[in-house]
């Protein structure tokens, strides 16, 4: 194009020729989708690192929202305001769930709380177990987020976006720091469920590897039956004819890859390669009939039971085999109604377990280097909700309790407080963000500087907004 024909491009012949330019764009996707990918990037950790105190996470997520009242955070102003209405001036303008526009009651602790440990740290008499290990957890009690909904919450925990289609923490750990087992994903997920109730879904976007190359994506084992479906063999095809298949296999996308360079392709060997190697470790490693009763009466599950137990212990041996990230969902926490009848129940599915994982990593060594978070997606209300006389809590965003533990946490403290009737964080207030900060900050990665080129953005776990390592959980 000539100076004059540059200086005589009108409006309309930009836009024209701009919307040819996005029409090829479009069309080369359709042919080959990996273009639009996120940018492929060598040494992702270059510059970005930090004293490393953590190789692993293992994230224990109550799936539904446990209430904080009942939990880690009681309320003695709450109880004495029992059934009396919830103050205007808290509430006024404020978000809501199920509760927008009703008479708003406070609705006191239901259970009551005990000191445990030589920290004295307030936990509810439900969770005696996780009490005999108080000393070795810090319990945050001012954690926020910013999604008052079941999935949006999911998504936004998991990714930091209430978007789907971000990549999940597992698929940024992995990304950053790999694996260290060579039999089996870096990033592995189970879900157990108690008996009884209909509990909110699970979706595996929770888990996605989203604009990451796919092959950092979680993979869910099933603790009953087959661990993972379609991984056995058909009858009458033996292991080297498998091995000869995948070679060939290997050697025609390696052809390929080298023409078009596409890193779905590498991803593809990489699972086939993985996927024949899960065939020998993955039936071990979920046999729990392996380990000797004193372990297994520790956790209190039987094997094969399908158990958050189950999978607490399956955690622990997926830690010694170098996966780095292992989250467990434990579904049902989801107490509009029922509180008092459900909540001893999952607290009882999951309280002995929790204990004895950490007791059994400080066992075998491995505590100090392993980062343990007990977390839900939100928390729950100070006032009451009522279905049909069945008292329970709606969700709630301004307040919620966590405890971590482990891989350079301070043990036996609480940090953080609500205001007297639990409705927000006060004191020391922390955010999703903040969270996968200090995760990420104990693997030894700085989250500022930890970034994926995507659509033109420095995508990042920790979002655009200001997030800040939680140095005063830290040793």
């Amino acid at each position: 194009m000539s100076s004059f024909d540059k200086q005589q491009l009108t409006r309309r012949a930009l836009l024209g020729r701009g919307a040819q330019g996005l029409g090829t764009i479009a069309l080369a996707s359709l042919a080959s989708p990996s273009l639009l990918n996120a940018a492929p990037t060598s040494g992702v950790l270059t510059g970005s690192t930090v004293a490393q105190k953590a190789k692993r996470i293992i994230w224990l997520t109550m799936a539904g929202g446990p209430s904080q009242f009942e939990t880690f955070d009681y309320k003695p102003k709450l109880a004495e305001l029992n059934g009396k209405p919830m103050p205007e001036s808290m509430t006024k303008g404020q978000q809501l769930a199920q509760l927008q526009g009703q008479k708003l009651f406070c609705l006191g602790p239901m259970f009551p709380f005990k000191n445990f440990g030589q920290c004295q740290t307030e936990i509810s008499s439900l969770f005696p177990h996780i009490g005999s290990v108080a000393d070795n957890i810090c319990v945050v009690r001012s954690m926020t987020t910013d999604a008052i909904n079941h999935d949006p919450a999911h998504m936004f925990m998991n990714t930091g976006s209430q978007i789907a289609g971000r990549p999940s923490m597992g698929s940024w750990v992995t990304y950053g720091l790999g694996s260290e087992s060579a039999d089996l994903p870096g990033f592995v997920v189970l879900v157990s469920t108690g008996p009884g109730r209909s509990p909110q879904p699970i979706a595996a976007r929770q888990w996605s590897s989203g604009f990451l190359p796919s092959r950092h994506q979680g993979v869910q084992l099933r603790s009953k039956g087959d661990p993972v479906l379609y991984l056995s063999n058909p009858p009458g095809v033996r292991r080297d004819q498998q091995r000869a298949d995948i070679t060939a296999i290997e050697t025609l996308n390696r052809n390929h890859n080298e023409l078009v360079n596409d890193p779905e392709i590498a991803t593809r060997i990489s699972q086939y390669e993985m996927a024949f190697q899960m065939q020998m470790s993955v039936p071990d490693l979920m046999d729990l009939s392996h380990e000797d009763a004193a372990t297994i009466q520790m956790y209190g599950c039987q094997p094969g039971d399908g158990s958050f137990a189950s999978n607490c212990l399956a955690a622990r041996r997926l830690a010694e085999r170098g996966v780095r990230f292992i989250q467990l969902y434990h579904r049902d926490w989801d107490h509009h109604s029922l509180l008092r009848e459900e909540l001893p129940l999952r607290a009882g599915e999951v309280d002995q377990a929790c204990a004895a994982l950490i007791n059994d990593l400080k066992q075998r060594g491995m505590f100090e280097d392993t980062l343990i978070v007990w977390t839900g997606e939100f928390g729950r209300t100070p006032m009451s909700q009522s279905n049909k006389g069945a008292v329970g809590r709606d969700h709630h965003n301004q307040s919620m309790s966590m405890w971590l533990a482990g891989a350079g946490i301070k043990p036996g403290i609480t940090f953080g407080a609500t205001d007297e009737l639990g409705y927000a964080a006060v004191e020391n207030r922390c955010t999703v963000h903040d969270l996968h900060a200090t995760m990420l900050n104990q693997l030894g990665i700085r989250h500022d500087a930890f970034s994926v080129k995507f659509q033109g953005l420095d995508a990042k776990l920790t979002g655009v907004e200001k997030a800040r390592v939680i140095d005063e959980i830290l040793i």
